[in-house]
């Protein structure tokens, strides 16, 4: 496997910014509990990442979950049983799958543990968690971002790039 596959046809969707919901973090215990349950010990590490991670921060409606595994090839260890727990296939890539909900409302991010990617998506949230200025920085990007017409989720994150790399260099003191 060498390239990136979107599962299924690239989607418009109405893309939303919403004021911080109190009960993101019941919504994320829940599908935790349910991939336990279809994971076992199959799942490293379970944590709720993006910004409904991070409190006070506006965000899209969408509870992001970054799952690690001991092996991203052996999808038969994981995706199986997340598929069989009715979640659906959106992106398979080489180093990472993503799985979601049928309602769209919860993105499962699949890595190997100790991906770099990984450790970015919880540097990121810890960040923004204990950093004001930045989480106010990030949440008027969104916001500004938001009013575009974008061809897909996917163009609308591409477009935050920039901030999010500056983000990135502070919560790594390389700034």
């Amino acid at each position: 496997m060498t390239h990136a596959e979107i599962v299924g046809e690239v989607e418009k969707r109405d893309l939303v910014i919403v004021n911080p919901d109190p009960f993101w973090p019941q919504v994320f215990d829940q599908h935790k509990d349910r991939i336990r349950v279809a994971l076992g010990t199959g799942a490293r590490k379970a944590e709720h990442i993006g910004s409904t991670a991070v409190p006070g921060l506006a965000a899209k409606p969408i509870i992001d979950i970054l799952v690690t595994v001991d092996d991203i090839t052996a999808e038969e260890e994981y995706l199986d049983p997340l598929l069989n727990a009715g979640f659906q296939l959106r992106v398979r890539e080489p180093k990472h799958r993503m799985v979601r909900t049928p309602e769209l409302d919860v993105h499962i991010h699949i890595l190997e543990s100790g991906d770099p990617a990984g450790i970015d998506y919880l540097l990121l949230r810890d960040h923004l968690r204990g950093d004001r200025a930045d989480r106010e920085l990030y949440e008027r990007t969104k916001r500004e971002l938001i009013r575009s017409d974008w061809a897909d989720m996917n163009a609308y994150a591409e477009a935050k790039t920039t901030v999010i790399t500056l983000i990135m260099e502070r919560a790594r003191g390389t700034v």
